[in-house]
């Protein structure tokens, strides 16, 4: 069962298509759009400011969304936030991604189709032209995204619209195993590889 919590007579809402981890938690004015996929222990608190996901977007595990009050932390459709990621008051464009542990602050506008490097820091009221390539600490635009980048980013992104479909028919809480099955199966997945990988086959 989502831990969700409703905050002076605010609740949050999540479309039915979407797949919310039972570990994350939703406090107040949270809206979870179709097709979102939002990781375990990842935390959207709208108790202050609105918190928005668009079509098709993912937040990932340990993910952090807050702003204050009056404000809206927005990720437009199909933007991608990867693990342990940070982000208070600002706005990810549409199809952009953020890296792990990566942090956005308050007012901060990242472009679409840009991709916030692991690790980088966004200032508060930072604005980030599509398609911008941003690292470091403080974050800075180093050069323009790559077609090649741009469509890596979409694989990883359709995949985890499939995840938000699988885990929502198929995740279940179990009793683990107590010794390694014979044949063991693996979880059957279209190829992916780490944007590094990718760049050395393109």
């Amino acid at each position: 069962m989502v831990k969700v919590f409703e905050i002076n007579g605010v609740r949050p809402v999540v479309h039915p298509t979407a797949y919310v981890h039972p570990t994350a938690v939703l406090i107040g004015d949270v809206i979870v759009g179709p097709r979102c996929y939002v990781g375990p222990l990842a935390s959207l608190r709208g108790d202050f400011g609105r918190i928005v996901l668009e079509e098709g977007s993912n937040v990932q595990d340990n993910c952090v969304m807050h702003g204050f009050e009056n404000t809206d932390t927005v990720v437009e459709v199909d933007g991608h936030i990867g693990h342990g990621a940070v982000l208070h008051g600002c706005r990810i464009g549409r199809n952009a991604l953020v890296g792990m542990n990566a942090v956005v602050m308050d007012n901060a506008v990242v472009g679409s189709e840009s991709i916030v490097a692991a690790m980088s820091f966004v200032k508060a009221n930072m604005a980030i032209p599509p398609r911008s390539m941003v690292m470091g600490t403080p974050a800075r635009v180093v050069r323009d995204v790559t077609d090649a980048e741009i469509a890596w980013k979409n694989v990883g992104t359709a995949q985890y619209h499939e995840l938000a479909v699988r885990s929502r028919e198929t995740m279940r809480e179990v009793d683990a195993f107590t010794a390694l099955e014979p044949d063991r199966p693996r979880i059957a997945w279209d190829s992916s590889v780490p944007l590094h990988v990718h760049k050395k086959t393109t």
